[in-house]
């Protein structure tokens, strides 16, 4: 059910096939509840194994503990609705950059063939009646912020008519101006369907929704629901569709009532324990000095490694016993560390953030961010920082509940306009479950969007596909050039190329440069 294959042998190894740390989550979600216990995800990591797993079951069904955390249920007819904390900081935010595009996540397809504009109409307007997420606005009630969801809404994609005159340019110019709209927070929808007509078989699709409704999971979720949807309009069908057991408001109710005392206390002090001592700047060579302010000025440049060397990473990464992103984070590490000089590091990382079986089908703001902090020492070898960052990344899970947003207060950091506090480089590996658009009579092509603004200084964004591992750097133009990007991604390229050959190999001697560059 989680690996997503015809059958598991009782000694096949979870990671061997497929299995990584979100799958490990779903998993151990399932376990909770289907048998009522709870199994730390670092357990998933050591008993790898449905025989090992199922001992470990056994033993913990007979000390009949109680759930680490209470299962999330239907709020009562008038509960306030507070902001989840996640939400909280980008209403804040919200408050004095009202007019910002930052946190707008969009989509764009292209569709071709016939489209049943009716269909797929009433399609959105069926998500938007399952999702209080999407009928949801901020204001403030008394001082402090409310969610208020409207009952109906008379929510209606736009059209814009362009047949006969269009250019591919200006349809990027066109993403670019219908995606950069603000969203008002208070008073209008906070997702928006635009219909571009190019000819009657070939139209554009843009989704907009604004990052406090919505995550990159689930504009997974959305669009899973909106093929299904539009597919049983069009062959006559009832919806296959299940009744959502909860909405987004009884989370941010939940997450409330739940993450308080010796809870939140346990989760403060790991945190304040991991990072106290870490240098909260990383000072990365820049082709520009830093603006006094930080700008949020961007782009993006892809690339992609080698079916060899993507399954020699994925190789490497089992018989190591970590995940691929553990690995590749390891790599990224000691890139920073032979930019910089640094060798205590600081990256954040998304997490999804699911924990629970009945938010995995739910649209809203659940993804969280973790720091992970590497130290590496000159004769450190490659393996031993694998071991470390393994280490680090299992009881970063364990402590993943406590909201980014609190951290930053907790750690009383003194605030730096120019840059972002705790950490000015990400890391991510999409594993979210992203499936493709399947609309009948339709062909269904993403539309790739230009990517002009950058939340840090350097994220590094990696991606699991069916011919290799591609990345990607969105970057601080106001920063770094793409010249300079673009010798990172060789340096990266050589670095991974000789860490898969060599990994006891010490960090401070792993080759970085390029052949061209050695010439």
């Amino acid at each position: 059910q989680v690996l997503k294959v015809e059958s598991v042998g009782i000694h096949d190894n979870f990671f061997e096939l497929g299995g990584h740390s979100l799958l490990a989550t779903q998993l151990v979600s399932r376990i909770r509840d289907q048998f009522q216990i709870e199994i730390p995800l670092q357990t998933v990591f050591v008993e790898t194994t449905i025989a090992e797993l199922g001992k470990v079951i056994e033993q913990l069904q007979k000390q009949n503990l109680q759930l680490a955390a209470p299962e999330i249920l239907p709020r009562g007819g008038n509960a306030e609705l507070p902001l989840s904390y996640a939400q909280q900081r980008l209403w804040f935010i919200d408050q004095f950059e009202p007019n910002s595009a930052s946190y707008n996540i969009p989509i764009a397809l292209r569709l071709q063939g016939k489209l049943e504009f009716t269909a797929l109409e009433n399609s959105f307007r069926e998500i938007i009646n399952r999702h209080e997420a999407l009928r949801t606005n901020f204001q403030a009630r008394e001082g402090k912020a409310a969610q208020i969801i409207h009952q109906t809404t008379n929510w209606q994609i736009s059209v814009i008519n362009l047949q006969h005159s269009v250019t591919e340019t200006n349809i990027q110019e066109l993403i670019q101006q219908q995606l950069i709209q603000p969203f008002d927070l208070a008073n209008e929808s906070l997702f928006r369907a635009t219909l571009i007509v190019l000819s009657e078989t070939e139209h554009l699709l843009l989704i907009c929704m604004h990052h406090i409704i919505s995550d990159g999971w689930s504009m997974g979720v959305f669009v899973d629901e909106l093929a299904t949807l539009y597919n049983t309009y069009i062959q006559g069908k009832e919806t296959t569709l299940k009744p959502l057991p909860i909405q987004y408001a009884d989370f941010a109710i939940w997450q409330r009532n739940w993450l308080q005392g010796e809870i939140l206390e346990r989760q403060l002090n790991y945190w304040q324990k991991q990072l106290e001592t870490a240098p909260k700047f990383l000072p990365l060579p820049t082709d520009r000095p830093r603006p006094a302010v930080q700008t949020f000025a961007g782009a993006y440049q892809e690339f992609a490694l080698s079916e060899e060397l993507s399954n020699k990473l994925i190789k490497l990464s089992q018989e190591q016993g970590v995940t691929l992103f553990m690995t590749l984070l390891a790599a990224y590490d000691v890139l920073l560390y032979r930019y910089t000089g640094q060798t205590d590091i600081l990256v954040g990382s998304p997490i999804a953030n699911r924990n629970q079986k009945e938010i995995e089908g739910l649209i809203g703001f659940f993804v969280n961010t973790l720091v992970f902090r590497s130290e590496l020492s000159e004769n450190l070898s490659f393996n031993e920082l694998l071991t470390q960052i393994r280490t680090t990344a299992l009881s970063a899970y364990a402590h993943q509940d406590l909201p980014f947003e609190m951290l930053v207060e907790a750690l009383e950091i003194e605030r730096n306009l120019s840059h972002s506090p705790l950490f000015q480089v990400m890391f991510a590996l999409q594993n979210a479950p992203n499936s493709d658009v399947e609309l009948t009579g339709l062909t269904v092509k993403d539309v790739p969007i230009e990517i002009t603004t950058a939340k840090f200084d350097l994220t590094l964004s990696m991606s699991q596909t069916a011919t290799g591992i591609t990345g990607g750097w969105e970057y601080n133009t106001d920063l770094f050039d793409s010249s300079t990007i673009e010798r990172m991604t060789g340096h990266f390229i050589t670095l991974l190329t000789e860490i898969v050959e060599k990994p006891q190999t010490e960090i401070k001697e792993l080759p970085i440069l390029t052949t061209s560059e050695k010439q």
